[in-house]
């Protein structure tokens, strides 16, 4: 076991490297000007020398390679930049925004666990009957409305019509974080019980079901045993994938509700072209979905017997 997260923890190094290169050489291609960019946001008008000398300032004019090697070094060291908007260091600004991304991420993985599973197994369960045409009708209507549809809906009977919840955040406080994480867990959810209930159709369609039933073991007992102990592989996936999307910050929805998370953090940096702190984000995006798919892949060797011991053989 401790080989194998060694050597899965140094394949990850390329990995990360790969994708902070590509996406640093993708924004300099983008053909935009953050200086010029800037100056049309301020409303002022700079000379080409005062332009120039702000492009030397912030290393604009240096080769791209010469950029990204000062840039993985600060990185390195614990250094993403400063940020070219509000000149604040990125880092310490990208440190702000996690506290209300985890407790969404939180709150929104929670929501979809506590109703993608139960649904998920009621459906399999109730195969081809009212039960599982009801829910897959809902969750077939759950994926197809977009993010900032369901959070247009919520906002308008949960906090217009009935002012249960604020329109927009108010702080990092759950009451806030409960209409974006209702508008995630939905869309989430609904994707997540057709995965469920399939996954528990194709355990409950194996011979040891057939033969544990036929030696009178209640079906509850081979369920709850057998059945769902060999879906935990399938059913983590799934929570690693959400997992890894949420702490990465979902947009649009942030921004829907002002909540000052990494997403909308993200989104505010790309329209100003703040190039330090879209980096620090590929950069926290691709470090968490190598923690997440490897925490994942770390829980498959250990619930399964069956890959332990392919791994080793």
């Amino acid at each position: 076991m401790k080989k194998y997260v060694i050597k899965r923890l140094l394949l990850l190094i390329p990995i990360v490297l790969g994708i902070t290169f590509l996406s640093f050489g993708m924004m300099r291609l983008a053909g935009s000007d953050v200086v010029l960019q800037q100056a049309e946001g301020s409303g002022a008008a700079l000379s080409q020398e005062a332009m120039e000398a702000r492009r030397e300032e912030l290393g604009l004019n240096r080769p791209f390679l010469v950029q990204y090697a000062d840039w993985l070094k600060g990185f390195l060291t614990g250094d993403l930049g400063v940020s070219y908007v509000s000149g604040k260091d990125v880092f310490s600004e990208l440190v702000s925004k996690l506290p209300a991304t985890l407790l969404l991420a939180a709150l929104s993985a929670a929501l979809t666990v506590a109703v993608a599973v139960p649904l998920g197994i009621l459906a399999a369960i109730r195969q081809n009957r009212v039960t599982d045409y009801l829910i897959r009708g809902c969750s077939f209507i759950g994926n197809s409305l977009p993010n900032f549809f369901t959070a247009l809906l919520l906002m308008y009977f949960l906090s217009i019509r009935f002012s249960v919840f604020p329109v927009i955040s108010d702080g990092v406080s759950l009451r806030s974080a409960a209409m974006p994480a209702f508008t995630l867990a939905i869309a989430m959810a609904s994707k997540y019980v057709r995965q469920v209930r399939a996954a528990v159709l194709d355990e409950l369609g194996r011979d040891y079901v057939e033969g544990a039933l036929s030696r009178g073991i209640p079906f509850s007992v081979v369920l709850r045993k057998n059945v769902l102990r060999s879906c935990l592989s399938a059913i983590l996936t799934l929570l690693a994938l959400s997992v890894g999307s949420l702490l990465g910050g979902t947009a649009i929805v942030e921004s829907i509700f002002m909540w000052d998370g990494v997403g909308k953090m993200a989104v505010d940096a790309i329209s100003m072209r703040d190039y330090p702190v879209i980096q620090a984000y590929v950069v926290w995006m691709a470090v968490i979905y190598v923690i997440v798919n490897l925490a994942a892949d770390l829980s498959y060797r250990i619930l399964d017997p069956r890959i332990r011991m392919g791994g080793e053989r």
